[in-house]
């Protein structure tokens, strides 16, 4: 039967956030990490029903050809502090790269780069540039941050620095701090710089962490491989909007943040190949899977930009192809623009109403109340994500980013249009 995709994405458009909300206490929020990752608890939805374990035994949770899709995007050094020759606190938020705009470049350019940023207690820098001393080995040099233009709810910055040998990735280790989440409501501290990054990442560029990734350890994944799970990689780099609240009554009036892709045709192929579902790690890794999916069905449409996906698009584009015909048509694509990596961008939401075309299930934290990442759940679950948050917190389960994860499978009757 044909899908009236107009019906889809005016009815996900309506939804309510004060639907999609609970009591959450500040006491609940895991302010720190445990000491062992992978001893969080475990929350199991399957069937409808749940059960509880610890994150060390998700291995036994699998079934063996299944095939677990990560992020490995790395967490960098976003948070700049500049103080003024006042006193004055200024703070600067790398966004994302301006100039060059390419992350891998950004990262690897020496003396000069500009980025999109959000700037803290703006009213103070008036005019001028901002100077932050720091040190490579007994020897002193200069970070200057200068204003270029103002950007829709945020400024564009030129920073330089007077190390000819140093890149920008190595001027943010020396002068940066991991932007750890707002509502952990604490300074950034040194354990930080390990246990808000994942033991798989590898690709600079998120200012949050992929934080259902943090509960994996080397034993875990030794288990996994034993019990013959497979495993894949692709990058979506974690922006700031991730924290971003809904303050729209209705979804859509909410814009989503710009996140960017990064994934390679031998990973698409693979995770096409899967004869027993995708498990997607982490929210982030969703939306990369999903996105993917939906580009690939542009290319197949003619539509004329494959690497932009607008927030409502996936409710609207033809619903028919399967997984492997869309990812293929990536690689065809790439094959035909001599292109190793493909890299794209994403705005896709995620609600109630949404057909998930590539996931049978997911591996996440416990999300905020009235997010974008609760409609997520609540897409996959349908109203069971009652049920389980209610069962979490009856039972002293830790929320957001340092809290305990699940293992969430899909309902099969969300959806009656699922493929």
């Amino acid at each position: 039967m044909e899908i009236n995709t107009e019906n889809k994405s005016f009815e996900a458009q309506q939804i309510k956030i004060a639907d999609f909300t609970y009591d959450l206490p500040d006491h609940r929020i895991a302010k720190h990490p445990l000491e062992d990752r992978d001893f969080s608890k475990l929350l199991v939805y399957r069937n409808n029903e749940i059960t509880e374990r610890v994150f060390n035994q998700l291995p036994n949770e699998i079934e063996p050809g299944t095939k677990m899709v990560y992020n490995n995007t790395k967490v960098i050094q976003a948070r700049l502090i500049f103080y003024k020759e006042t006193g004055a606190r200024v703070e600067i938020f790398c966004l994302e790269p301006l100039h060059p705009a390419d992350y891998n470049l950004a990262f690897q350019t020496k003396e000069k780069s500009t980025w999109k940023c959000i700037v803290g207690n703006a009213k103070k820098w008036k005019s001028g540039t901002l100077r932050m001393p720091f040190f490579v080995g007994d020897e002193e040099f200069i970070l200057q941050a200068e204003r270029v233009q103002l950007l829709d709810g945020a400024q564009e910055i030129r920073f330089s620095w007077n190390h000819i040998d140093l890149s920008f990735s190595e001027v943010l280790e020396q002068t940066g701090k991991i932007p750890i989440p707002p509502y952990l409501n604490r300074d950034t501290e040194d354990d930080d710089l390990i246990r808000y990054q994942t033991v798989y990442s590898k690709f600079e560029g998120s200012v949050a962490a992929p934080t259902a990734g943090l509960h994996f350890t080397d034993k875990v994944f030794a288990d996994l491989d034993s019990k013959g799970i497979e495993r894949e990689e692709l990058t979506l780099h974690v922006g700031a909007g991730t924290f971003k609240p809904v303050k729209s009554e209705q979804i859509g009036d909410h814009e989503m943040h710009t996140e960017h892709i990064q994934v390679r045709a031998d990973s698409l192929k693979s995770i096409s190949a899967t004869e027993n579902g995708v498990i997607a790690v982490g929210t982030t890794s969703v939306r990369t899977l999903e996105s993917l999916y939906w580009m690939g069905v542009k290319i197949l449409t003619n539509n004329e930009e494959p690497r932009l996906l607008k927030q409502w698009e996936a409710y609207q584009l033809p619903q028919h192809y399967s997984v492997k015909e869309s990812f293929q048509a990536i690689c065809v694509y790439m094959e035909e623009n001599e292109i190793s990596l493909f890299n794209a961008a994403t705005q896709i939401i995620i609600a109630p109403g949404y057909d998930f075309k590539v996931i049978k299930a997911l591996v996440t934290n416990f999300h905020q109340p009235q997010s974008t990442l609760l409609l997520l759940i609540s897409a996959l679950v349908g109203d069971d994500w009652r049920k389980i948050y209610q069962y979490a917190l009856d039972n002293d389960f830790r929320f957001l980013s340092y809290g305990d994860s699940s293992l969430l499978m899909k309902r099969s009757d969300v959806n009656k249009n699922s493929k």
